[in-house]
């Protein structure tokens, strides 16, 4: 399922350097273990679905040989860290646990096994949980360097939502310059940023689909080249119109229920739809006898999973996103940033800090 961003959380702190720990006298291993136990940091925790997340500080763990221990200086907030506070997320994580699929920090510990990074690196990381807090704990496998030139803000934003849209548009609907591809969900993060890749990446003409007029101009600032309210009329009958009833190349949807449905009846002849989540609630069944007559693809991407089934891919599409970063073809959009106090959340009613995920 996709995670549309509402934004993003600073975290950066002041912590102990090498230098601090030579000045306490502290500069043996077992004093360096005590420092270590000693330790603290404050964490986002859900302990009990459906109700709002607290602010507890929790002891640093040890890390193993492979792991690295990261001073996180934003994460993303998305929707699926709603979801998974309710329950409802594809992975079910065990409470009490921290949300927080994304974030980018710098190197604080490596493990006595890490080759891939060294304390002082800047680094965007990805995690099915524990990223909205002061320090995460990862893998070094699932850690990339921010490019020279990419802020942490920036960073922060790359992977879940840039990663989904480079996978589905990229690896899955193979898009090529010049067809026409369709976003639902359009001004999610997800869709924005499908919108970016699709028009500035790969020269594709996009027409931009969202619940209101606000969302379809935000679309249309990014890149679309149309936009369609499908609050006010039907898209099956707009996207018709603009493309002088061919349909579109490629459908990247977000939304599901009856959007879908008008979405797939939009393809072109050997048209492709990918479907990234179900921002709508519903999951809507797909007419094989649709499919038949118009030789027409319907393709799924829940990009976490390629994290175990294909891990090249996945590496490959969060690499991707940071070097389109770099060379700024594409821009990740922000919606605001919090610190950690501001956050209220409650999955009950969709919100977090105050802004209602769509």
């Amino acid at each position: 399922m996709t995670a549309p961003l509402a934004g993003l959380l600073r975290l950066q702190r002041g912590r102990r350097s090498a230098s601090g720990k030579q000045l306490l006298g502290l500069s043996s291993l077992n004093n360096d273990i005590l420092l270590q136990s000693c330790r603290n940091y404050r964490a986002m925790l859900c302990t009990e679905l459906t109700k709002p997340l607290i602010i507890r500080n929790l002891p640093s763990p040890s890390l193993q040989l492979h792991e690295v221990r990261i001073g996180v200086h934003y994460c993303g907030v998305n929707f699926a860290d709603i979801l998974a506070c309710k329950g409802l997320y594809q992975k079910k994580h065990c409470l009490p646990f921290t949300p927080g699929m994304e974030f980018s920090g710098m190197v604080m510990e490596t493990g006595a096994n890490v080759s891939t990074v060294q304390e002082g690196d800047r680094v965007i990381g990805v995690t099915g949980t524990s990223a909205m807090a002061e320090e995460c704990v990862t893998d070094q496998k699932v850690l990339w360097p921010i490019p020279e030139g990419v802020s942490y803000e920036e960073a922060a934003a790359l992977p879940v939502s840039y990663g989904t849209a480079i996978l589905a548009l990229e690896h899955r609907a193979r898009t090529q310059p010049g067809e026409t591809v369709l976003v639902t969900a359009a001004a999610g993060a997800t869709g924005l940023a499908a919108i970016d890749v699709a028009a500035n990446v790969l020269k594709a003409k996009v027409i931009a689909a969202a619940g209101s007029d606000h969302k379809c101009n935000l679309a249309l600032q990014k890149g679309a080249a149309h936009s369609v309210n499908y609050i006010q009329g039907s898209l099956k009958e707009e996207v018709k119109k603009l493309t002088d009833n061919r349909g579109v190349n490629v459908v990247l949807d977000a939304v599901g229920g009856d959007i879908f449905k008008e979405a797939l009846h939009s393809l072109a002849w050997e048209g492709r739809i990918v479907v990234v989540g179900f921002a709508g609630g519903a999951i809507p069944s797909v007419p094989a006898n649709l499919l038949l007559l118009k030789n027409v693809s319907a393709l799924g991407v829940f990009w976490g999973r390629y994290r175990e089934e294909d891990f090249p891919v996945f590496s490959s599409s969060v690499s991707s996103a940071l070097w389109y970063c770099q060379e700024r073809r594409i821009q990740p959009h922000v919606g605001a940033v919090f610190n950690l106090e501001e956050v209220k959340c409650c999955p009950r009613c969709h919100s977090l800090a105050g802004f209602t995920v769509l």
